[in-house]
């Protein structure tokens, strides 16, 4: 009888991290930055069928980066849960802090339960009344949760393209010079010296969520609105 080859819960729960980091690597990054009237989300996306950007409920956003039908499926999953809890409820009581613990539970489990981990990192917006009351959760692949404040970036290249936004975002932007930044930062060279890329409005996926609207505050930016405000800076 031949022995069960042993991996040690260390060396397999690092494996599934390398994994899963491998395949979020691969996909373009994701921008999200807080601005006067509310928080925008940004990517390089050229499809118009597949989104990484997308409304949850009222003022919650959702975005993601790594296996679409993977993160589709979380983003469905949110949807449910809102509208159950918006009916079940009141819709005040659907906040981004519980939506980001019912993830967190989702991928936790997944990490450490399932033959192969999700490979998504997800962010979960909500725009308060005021700039003070906006909330961003940072969710990675294996559940655990960031609390972010002012912008995130995910993707292969997010710690690259987070030291960029470090140097240039501050508080109290608008909406034409937080997405100028943004697309700034997405077309930044990946190497030193390298040359930058103009990223043309048709290839961009880009929303908001607008606190100056009365209930529903997410909003596509695209067409001729999206390129009049890139112009506009």
């Amino acid at each position: 009888m031949s022995m069960p080859f042993y991996v040690s819960p260390e060396q397999l729960m690092k494996d599934r991290a390398d994994y899963a980091r491998k395949g979020i690597a691969r996909g373009r990054s994701v921008v999200v930055l807080q601005y006067d009237d509310g928080i925008a989300f940004a990517t390089e996306n050229a499809s118009r069928a597949l989104h990484k950007i997308s409304e949850i409920y009222d003022r919650i956003g959702f975005a993601a980066v790594g296996k679409y039908n993977e993160f589709e499926n979380l983003r469905v999953a949110g949807v449910r849960y809102a509208d159950l809890r918006g009916y079940s409820y009141d819709r005040e009581d659907v906040t981004a802090r519980g939506l980001a613990n019912a993830y967190a539970q989702t991928l936790g489990t997944s990490f450490t339960t399932e033959s192969k981990p999700l490979e998504v990192e997800i962010v979960v917006a909500e725009v308060g009344r005021a700039p003070a009351g906006d909330q961003i959760y940072r969710l990675a692949y294996d559940g655990s949760v960031t609390d972010e404040h002012g912008y995130v970036v995910m993707g292969g290249q997010a710690e690259r393209l987070g030291g960029l936004l470090a140097q240039e975002w501050r508080a109290g932007l608008t909406l034409p010079e937080v997405l100028a930044l943004a697309v700034r930062t997405l077309g930044s060279p990946a190497e030193e010296g390298g040359e930058a890329r103009t990223i043309p409005a048709a290839q961009l996926e880009v929303a908001v969520l607008d606190r100056t609207r009365p209930r529903r505050t997410f909003r596509r930016l695209a067409g001729a609105l999206l390129e009049d405000l890139l112009d506009a800076d």
